[in-house]
Order: C-alpha cells, then structure tokens, then sequence
C-alpha cells in the first residue's frame, strides 16, 4: 500500500495509521507488500464490491474526517448485505489533496478503526497518493457467502412481495439537514437526518438472514424508484408499489405533514442504504421472524408483476408522475439536478 509519494513520511503513515487497521489478518501481510493474499473457505464464493466517493459529491468538504472514513465503510458493507453476505475484509484507495494534514489524517484513520472493529473486518491493502484535489476515496470489500446462494437481482418474480427495510427518505433529508437547509424542522429532527446521512446503516445482520426466504435483494443508494427499476430489468419483471406504504422515520414523516412535495423526494432520493427485496407471500411469517430476530423493520411496500417498469401508486390507487427518479452519475450535477 504506497502512501502519498510526495509526502517525506509515506512510510509512516502506513505503518502508524493503516498497518494496525490489519487487526492480523494473515493475507494483509502487515501491509508491507503490494498485494494481499486471499482464499475463501471450502464451500463459500466470494462476493466482491466497489464504491467511490468524492469530496463535494458524497460527503460535504466539512464533514468530519473520522465520519468521512465510516461511510466509505458502510455504504460498501451495505452492497455485501445485500447479497446476503458475511464481510470479512477491505481495501483502500484514497487520492488526498495536497493540503490536507496529518491531524486529518489520525481521525480518519480513527473512523476507519472503530467501523473495522465494529464489523469484525481487517484493512487488507490498497494504495495512497496524493492529488491537487478534490479528495476521492475508493473502497474495495471482499465478503463470504455460501456457494450459490448469493442473492441477486436477477431472482425476482412476478407473485413476490416487494419488502424494504428500516425506512426511507432519511438520506436525502439528511443531505439538506448537513447543509443547514431544514430551517422549519425540530432541531431533534434535523439531528437525527444529519446524522442518517453521515452515517448509514449498512444491515450485514439482516443480509445473511435473507438469503433462503428472498428471491432477489439489492440496496437502496440511488433512490427507491431507481433502485428497484434496476432490479426489474434484471429480472424482467415489472413492480407496482404503493407511495403510502413505504416506511418513514418520525422525522422524514414530519416533513411530509408539512409538505406533501417531501414524498417525491423520499421515493426518488438517494443515500438510504437499506435493503430492497422481493420474495414469494409464503416467506411473509418467516420474514417476521427475522426482522424480529435481527431489529430491523420489514415493510412490504407492493408486488412484483409481469411486464416491465416500476409503477407508483397513491392513497388513492393512482399512479404518480415523478420528476428524475434518483441519483445517475454523469447525467447530473453534484447537487443533484439534472444536467
């Protein structure tokens, strides 16, 4: 894992921010290689994801280092959740501006730290180096799933319910409450939306659960309509949802009180990392169990039907016209608008 080539302590900062973050896995080769080593267990394939993230894309400039380094986290634990997937490892590739300090460096390291204990995971590798900006984190996660029962999207059908889980709206709520932009909101509230945004909940417990009971699973990062038009056309199924079915926090619930235009925005909004799932009616009672078992609501929120595309109704049965549904790389601007 090369550190920033231009700085005089690269190796330092390897061997006193990164190297213990190994926690001893035996492939890391205590980071003092340009590779890792890894081997499966007999039996289990190896799910593999990748996400990046950018400074004034993915997180705001003044976020705090150690939050900035959790989410990188997070938001690819979530991808392995949602595969029905044990992590067990990562890897990191962080391009860091030119200015930033050694102070900034520590904390990140020390969010890093506390998310890799927390969810029993070991920095295996990676690369540093440095760039005029702006900060662009990139993360790799290796988890383990047990051979050919990894959940996909292609697995869904028409007949399946349509579950999420946790509730939704919360990231991009979130956003505008870290930008200071909920003024009206109660300040609990705006609390608990910042801190939703900055710190998802990847749901690795409730993932390895599913695998079994669900036919086909993703995450929600890119907004619910999008997300689950992915999983349609992976499935070539179509989905019919209703809008006053679908979960919200006390917070994102107050905000739809006091303006319906909110709902569109929870329906199309991204960065809420739960999970999206279809399976069959008769997994109803076990999917009970789980979320019981696991304490992580479960709401059917509609059907898989034959056809194709993603129909939201109203209270009313009515389906909705929505503006851009969801995130999309390339075709918008940092604020989300469409470009």
């Amino acid at each position: 894992m090369p550190a920033v080539s231009d700085s005089p302590d690269e190796f330092r900062l390897i061997a006193d921010l990164f190297a213990p973050l190994s926690r001893g896995y035996p492939g890391a080769l205590g980071l003092t290689d340009d590779a890792a080593l890894m081997r499966p267990p007999p039996g289990m394939d190896m799910v593999l994801t990748v996400d990046a993230m950018v400074e004034g894309i993915h997180f705001l400039p003044d976020d705090p280092a150690d939050l900035v380094a959790r989410k990188l986290v997070r938001v690819n634990l979530s991808d392995l959740a949602a595969k029905g997937a044990v992590p067990v490892a990562v890897m990191l590739a962080a391009a860091f501006p030119h200015n930033v300090t050694g102070a900034w460096l520590r904390r990140f390291a020390d969010g890093l730290r506390l998310d890799l204990e927390a969810f029993s995971i070991a920095l295996i590798g990676g690369d540093t180096v440095s760039t005029p900006g702006p900060l662009t984190l990139s993360l790799t996660a290796f988890g383990q799933v047990a051979a050919g029962t990894a959940l996909l999207r292609s697995g869904a059908r028409a007949g399946d319910r349509i579950w999420v889980s946790g509730s939704l709206g919360d990231g991009a709520a979130g956003l505008r409450a870290a930008q200071g932009l909920l003024g009206d909101a109660r300040p609990e509230h705006v609390g608990y939306l910042a801190d939703r945004y900055r710190l998802p909940r990847p749901r690795t417990g409730l993932g390895p659960e599913l695998v079994g009971h669900a036919h086909a699973a993703m995450d929600v990062s890119d907004g619910l309509v999008q997300d689950l038009g992915h999983l349609c056309r992976a499935s070539a199924v179509g989905a019919e949802i209703r809008a006053d079915g679908v979960p919200l926090s006390p917070a994102v619930a107050a905000l739809v009180a006091a303006d319906q235009s909110w709902l569109a925005t929870v329906l199309t909004g991204g960065d809420d990392y739960e999970l999206l799932f279809t399976a069959p009616p008769e997994e109803t009672e076990a999917l009970i169990q789980i979320a019981a078992r696991t304490g992580v609501a479960l709401t059917p929120i509609g059907s898989v039907v034959p056809g194709s595309g993603v129909t939201v109704l109203d209270a009313d049965a009515v389906p909705m016209r929505l503006g851009p549904a969801g995130w999309r790389h390339f075709r918008q601007s940092p604020s989300g608008d469409a470009t």
